[in-house]
């Protein structure tokens, strides 16, 4: 039987219509612990500041290696340019056949996470791509507080348990070139090697091409395609971690192309990282003698760098 992960509505949240709003709460729920993905539409999100923000990377990656390396080099790839070929999936050697941009979170000069922060850089070559990017930035902030505060409702959970999480958070979005593939790809390599995200959750603006499968419950890949304009939200490792696994961190994948679908593929997740000193340990709520607690008590910032580490990122 064909299967397909829930859609929702984010209008239907903010209905004054209570069985919406309750039908929206219980669809994003139950989807994510049956799938760990959803789509979303109704987001609010301008569909000009996609656009633009595709269209700004795009031309960035189209640039010449000398010129993207410019930008390379920041702690853990935590900003800017990481060229192709750099990361790779935790406990798979072989590296994703990708590059990438980071940008993070801006906090007030005078907020202490400002000096912890590094300083999001910009390509001098393309105009106005911090101010396009930075809408979409936040756009998709603003957009993964709702789920967040939807999900509390889900749980029962007091306002802000999960949502406040993510406050000043060390949110990352990521602009992914998947170039190609040459006649003979590397041997063990694909676009992006199953795993799991590392963050709360993630909110993926509708990528510019097919490839990515997520691992069912019954072990079988499906193929995930967002329609225009939608959202892709899918659950990661520290959500996992807080509701003691309840919550599952599923493992996706982007597989590589074949035939006339072997072009550049674009992808801009936006991945939703608590603030670094934000305690992940399990949520009492997910505790009972029947599921004691799976998870030790670590902070977000430690749990970060030790997958940075687990995939290439940081080097010791």
């Amino acid at each position: 039987m064909a299967r397909d992960i829930p859609h929702i509505n984010l209008h239907d949240f903010h209905s004054q219509d209570t069985q919406k709003r309750e039908a929206f709460i219980k669809t994003l729920g139950d989807g994510l612990l049956e799938f760990g993905f959803l789509t979303v539409e109704g987001h609010g999100i301008d569909p000009a500041v996609t656009e633009g923000t595709y269209d700004a990377f795009q031309s960035f990656f189209a640039m010449d290696e000398e010129t993207k390396k410019q930008y390379a080099g920041i702690r853990g790839g935590a900003r800017g340019y990481t060229p192709f070929g750099q990361e790779h999936a935790k406990d798979n050697p072989y590296p994703d056949l990708k590059e990438f941009w980071h940008v993070g979170q801006t906090p007030p000069a005078d907020h202490p996470l400002s000096k912890v922060y590094p300083a999001n850089v910009w390509p001098k070559e393309i105009e106005r791509m911090e101010e396009t990017v930075l809408k979409l930035y936040k756009a998709l902030e603003n957009c993964a507080s709702t789920m967040l505060c939807a999900l509390e409702e889900y749980f029962k959970l007091p306002q802000g348990t999960f949502s406040s999480m993510m406050q000043n958070g060390n949110s990352i979005l990521r602009a992914i070139h998947y170039p190609p593939l040459p006649a003979a790809p590397p041997a063990g390599s694909v676009r992006a090697a199953a795993h799991e995200d590392i963050n709360l959750i993630t909110l993926l603006s509708e990528s510019k091409g097919s490839g990515l499968e997520i691992l069912t419950h019954e072990g079988q890949w499906l193929a995930v395609d967002a329609l225009e304009g939608d959202i892709v939200v899918d659950s990661g490792d520290m959500l996992s971690r807080v509701t003691n696994g309840i919550v599952p961190a599923t493992t996706h994948r982007v597989v590589n192309p074949e035939g006339s679908k072997n072009t550049s593929r674009y992808s801009i997740p936006f991945f939703v990282h608590p603030y670094p000193e934000c305690d992940l340990s399990v949520l009492p709520h997910f505790v009972t003698e029947d599921r004691p607690a799976q998870f030790t008590s670590i902070t977000a910032q430690g749990f970060l760098d030790q997958r940075l580490r687990e995939i290439g990122l940081l080097k010791d």
